[in-house]
């Protein structure tokens, strides 16, 4: 069953990870792709590489963390392309720090791009989902959303955001056909503690020592999956894990003999 092939999909942060996992699969279903990240050359990469196989692939390069120029540049292409699927991936952790000790700036850097930017990106696609009364919106939330953990507060908030806002959207579009459903993953192994840990590899590579974490085509299937069910089908939040995490503190590490 394929109810995707010839609907267009727009992706924030699809250049690496997730995102450029989902938009793979998005196109190996026939879906047409407009795809944002703030890496203009990641893009136009993954641009070429897709279009040699399947359909039109578009790309927004932009920050969305600046909300004039994501206004701008979503509303423009909002005038010749009719989304039906707004997939809010970009996002990211920066530092970990017990709370007082915190970097303000690392603090601004997560609400700018999990809050602030799906926000922008969001309230300038939905009208026109409103509009023609379809559409279907996947959020990347987080485990940390649902139960945060040490040194993760403000990621922890960022995250618990995105699932409310998920719940608080599903109310707010009750009168149309419009779906929103939240995706809230635990250990993914992607370029997330790179960034956390600002290039740090050796920090970053142990968070994953021990145990088999989640893919982005982990997360990718289980897009497509929420994107595909029956249109009567709204698949508000789904909690994806490592069958070695059970939550934030449960992590079955198996030592190395």
């Amino acid at each position: 069953m394929n109810n995707l092939k010839g609907k267009t999909a727009l992706i924030t942060g699809a250049s690496s990870g997730i995102g450029e996992a989902i938009a793979k699969m998005l196109a190996q279903m026939g879906v047409n792709l407009i795809l944002n990240s703030r890496n203009e050359e990641k893009l136009i990469a993954l641009q070429k590489k897709l279009q040699r196989d399947y359909n039109v692939v578009d790309i927004l390069p932009f920050d969305i963390r600046d909300k004039t120029d994501t206004t701008s540049k979503v509303q423009k292409i909002l005038k010749t392309k009719n989304i039906d699927i707004l997939v809010n991936n970009a996002g990211l952790a920066s530092g970990l720090d017990e709370f007082d000790k915190g970097d303000i700036q690392d603090w601004e850097e997560m609400i700018d791009t999990n809050i602030k930017g799906l926000l922008y990106v969001s309230r300038s696609v939905i009208p026109q989902m409103r509009s023609r009364n379809t559409g279907h919106i996947i959020n990347l939330g987080s485990i940390a959303g649902l139960m945060a953990y040490p040194k993760g507060n403000v990621y922890c908030a960022t995250k618990a955001a995105v699932g409310m806002l998920s719940d608080a959207l599903n109310i707010d579009l009750s009168d149309t056909n419009i779906r929103v459903s939240c995706i809230e993953p635990g250990a993914v192994e992607t370029n997330f503690s790179n960034v956390r840990f600002k290039g740090d590899t050796k920090k970053a590579k142990a968070v994953y020592d021990g145990y088999k974490p989640l893919t982005p085509e982990d997360i990718a299937y289980l897009a497509i999956y929420i994107l595909n069910v029956p249109e009567h089908v709204n698949i508000q939040h789904a909690l994806i894990m490592p069958t070695a995490q059970r939550n934030p503190y449960v992590l079955n590490r198996k030592k190395e003999s």
